[in-house]
């Protein structure tokens, strides 16, 4: 990908990661149900708030009614994630059917082309139809593991999905427009559910800029996992901008413009910037590509105790904007690695990989870790130090303890 002034040359902390359109559902086959056990829900818990009151509570973790965590054993049994396990993170509240209106009849505009226009979503629908899975993951995921503790929810795994999405690839509508503008650098994004609130839009709105050559890969969606896509995950209209952080990933999606700059907004100019801790700017690197990463789903603390014997180790594993291309997992603490075989069909670059790895273990107490590889990147062993506790893909804290009986 040529770089822009966002794009900083960071070595194994750059956030090049991967993503890639499925051309049908031939693999929904992978998409199974799972169950929860052991799932940490007790008697007298907090609940969910009414707008995701349709999720599975059992699933979840609550942080906050704008950050709902999935957990590690909710995410991983199935190689999609199912609509109601799927994690929350929302910056403006999410819109109501009354401020949505008729779906077919929400526009979205198409500027910094040669042809402006706009479209309804029934108008969009009519023109083509694709199906991509990606890894849906807030920049914030593993936020939890930081020891200075940044500001905003604590997530460990649980803010990332793998999710199928249906909808237009952007290059139709750019087409269907006569093409993109001279001078432009960026595809810039614009949800309006900031619009409910009268808050200064300049504050309020969600509005990112992308490098403009994401639009050969991002898709418009309508549907999520085969329905439409909830309120709470931006229906009915979302950007999808494969293997990029979920900020990225604007819903309730009003607007794409093709810019020359950086939308100068809050949460393009000053918010999700991966800076030292104690410092903050526009100067440094936006949350941008996801770097390649994995976890263990199975076995967790969440199991309890495993009996000796075979033991079978289950986990998901993602490349960035590359494709994944190996999975290491070790049960001393990364002392020795050994490989996992990757399960289930590959839904492409954009979307994560199921390994297993099975070994016998006698008693006693393990650390397991998992250690992915794209061919050109590898998860580091440590964190990435930042204030806001962003991008973070270190193996060691991602690590499991379990004890064998």
């Amino acid at each position: 990908m040529k770089k822009t002034k966002n794009t900083p040359n960071l070595n194994r902390r750059n956030f090049l990661a991967g993503t890639a359109s499925v051309a049908g559902l031939a693999a929904t086959a992978s998409i199974v149900p799972i169950t929860i056990a052991n799932a940490n829900h007790k008697e007298g818990s907090k609940g969910l708030p009414d707008f995701i009151s349709w999720k599975n509570r059992d699933a979840l973790i609550v942080h906050s009614d704008k950050g709902i965590e999935t957990h590690r054993s909710a995410i991983g049994e199935g190689l999609v994630t199912p609509n109601a396990n799927v994690y929350i993170r929302n910056n403006m509240p999410t819109m109501s059917d009354a401020q949505i209106g008729d779906r077919n009849n929400w526009k979205v505009s198409i500027e910094g082309v040669n042809n402006p226009k706009s479209f309804t979503l029934a108008e969009l629908k009519a023109m083509g139809t694709t199906t991509m899975a990606t890894v849906l993951q807030c920049s914030g995921n593993g936020r939890g593991f930081f020891e200075h503790k940044p500001r905003g929810s604590q997530w460990k795994t649980g803010a990332a999905a793998c999710v199928m999405w249906t909808g237009i690839p952007v290059k139709t509508l750019v087409d269907a427009c006569g093409g993109i503008t001279s001078g432009t650098t960026f595809m810039t994004s614009a949800g309006i559910d900031h619009e409910p609130t009268g808050l200064d839009p300049m504050k309020a709105m969600i509005e990112r800029s992308v490098p403009k050559e994401v639009y050969k890969d991002a898709i418009l969606a309508w549907d999520m996992n085969g329905v439409p896509l909830p309120n709470s995950h931006g229906g009915p209209l979302r950007m999808i901008t494969p293997g990029y952080f979920g900020i990225n990933n604007v819903k309730h999606l009003g607007k794409v413009s093709f810019t020359s700059e950086e939308s100068q907004v809050k949460y393009m100019k000053s918010s999700y910037r991966i800076s030292p801790i104690g410092k903050k700017g526009s100067q440094y690197p936006s949350c941008w590509e996801m770097p390649v990463k994995s976890w263990i789903t199975r076995p967790t603390d969440e199991t309890g105790t495993v009996k000796a014997g075979k033991v079978q180790i289950v986990g998901v594993a993602m490349g960035g904007t590359r494709k994944v291309r190996s999975v290491k997992v070790s049960v001393d603490g990364g002392k020795s690695w050994k490989k996992a075989k990757f399960v289930g069909p590959d839904l492409g670059k954009f979307a994560w990989r199921q390994f297993v790895f099975e070994t016998t273990l006698s008693a006693g107490t393990y650390n397991i870790a998992s250690l992915a590889s794209n061919g050109r990147d590898k998860q580091p062993e440590l964190r990435m130090e930042n204030r806001r506790g962003y991008a973070h893909n270190g193996w060691k804290d991602h690590s499991v303890n379990i004890t064998v009986v």
